[in-house]
């Protein structure tokens, strides 16, 4: 008897070698099972309508279609969501649906997407930090969030869908499940499936120096990098594991790394009250960002619990932003959404307390 594969996991070279190979059924039919899964959602073999029946008994027998299921759902007053999503061996982890409205007035969404069980980073601003490590998450897993935020939208994929942009920014490291991510983002940009450019994917890392390169060359994903400290020394205290890559060689790697035309690398900075927001730190920061070409984003500290850490004032904040400008330094203080919810940077960390959560 054979294991069933769950064929979510799949990249479409994969799925076209089990297609043909372990199932012996013509090429054509890996494309239609492929825009079943990725462009029409669908949730069991019997859906595929197009496909004879005796296929889909054989693709029952052999696979099955295994999505992340939402246990909670939180909703917060600005319009944010956040997903508690179980996995099929019984862990949890968090997605969060950001909405932004465009020039014509329609709602559209950014998802912050995780792509491990927990982080094994440890930086002391985060929630997700403190739980530790426990597994990668399988290519399946990590877009099936998305799959499982657009049946909860209703969103059907029409040629504007609902989710426009996506952020792997939620819980753990990309760059410390390199394989998977970069499967991830290829079955992303299939012209049959989901269809993302690579102008709506960010990928934020707080400085792997292990598949950063082979990110920018791939050219599939805009990348954000965690730096919030300007310093080596202050770096270490607040990313203790990050910092193991000297921020030196961090910045040499950036300056070198594959850029598009008109693109350009995010910085994040978290800006917490009266550690690194001060006229020094700012003079730090125009320096780092002479170096670059990227822009500044600007995050204001989001409470965690049981956190030494304080958010800036809104006048601390506004001059400590003032002073980059005066160097000519693009920086945006980005505003947190879902904080009410525990949806903002540095909070996700999977809680299950039901009494947080509304009904999905």
């Amino acid at each position: 008897m054979h294991d069933q594969v769950n064929i979510c996991d799949l990249a479409f070279g994969e799925l076209e070698a089990f297609v043909t190979g372990e199932l012996g059924l013509p090429r054509f039919r890996t494309l239609q099972i492929w825009q079943w899964i990725w462009r029409r959602n669908a949730r069991a073999f019997d859906d595929m309508t197009d496909i004879a029946k005796d296929v889909r008994v054989r693709l029952a027998e052999r696979c099955r279609i295994v999505w992340p299921e939402i246990s909670l759902v939180r909703k917060s007053e600005d319009g944010t969501v956040k997903f508690l999503l179980r996995l099929a061996d019984g862990e949890h982890v968090e997605t969060v649906l950001i909405p932004s409205t465009d020039k014509a007035g329609t709602t559209r969404m950014t998802q912050c997407l995780s792509t491990q069980v927990g982080c094994a980073m440890a930086c002391t601003f985060c929630s997700t930090g403190k739980l530790g490590f426990t597994r990668n998450m399988s290519m399946g897993e990590i877009l099936g969030q998305v799959q499982a935020a657009r049946a909860w939208l209703g969103d059907t994929l029409p040629e504007r869908p609902i989710i426009r942009n996506l952020v792997y920014m939620g819980m753990g490291e990309p760059l410390l499940n390199l394989k998977e991510v970069m499967k991830s983002l290829e079955t992303l940009h299939h012209q049959r499936g989901l269809a993302f450019s690579a102008r709506r994917v960010t990928v934020s890392t707080c400085g792997i120096k292990n598949g950063l390169r082979e990110l920018g060359d791939s050219g599939l994903a805009y990348l954000a990098v965690s730096l919030h400290a300007p310093t080596q020394e202050l770096r270490e205290r607040l990313m203790p594991r990050a910092a193991r890559w000297h921020l030196d060689d961090l910045l040499a790697a950036l300056e070198s790394y594959p850029l598009k035309t008109r693109e350009r690398i995010t910085l994040e900075y978290l800006v917490i009250g009266g550690l690194n927001d001060g006229p020094e730190q700012a003079r730090q920061l125009v320096r780092i960002c002479s170096r670059l070409k990227a822009k500044l984003n600007l995050i204001p500290y989001n409470p965690t619990p049981d956190s030494p850490y304080s958010p800036p004032s809104p006048e601390g904040l506004l001059a400590f932003e003032k002073m980059l400008w005066n160097k000519n330094i693009t920086a945006i203080v980005r505003k947190s959404k879902g904080q009410d919810i525990e949806a903002a940077c540095g909070q996700l960390r999977a809680a299950q307390d039901a009494g947080m959560f509304g009904n999905a």
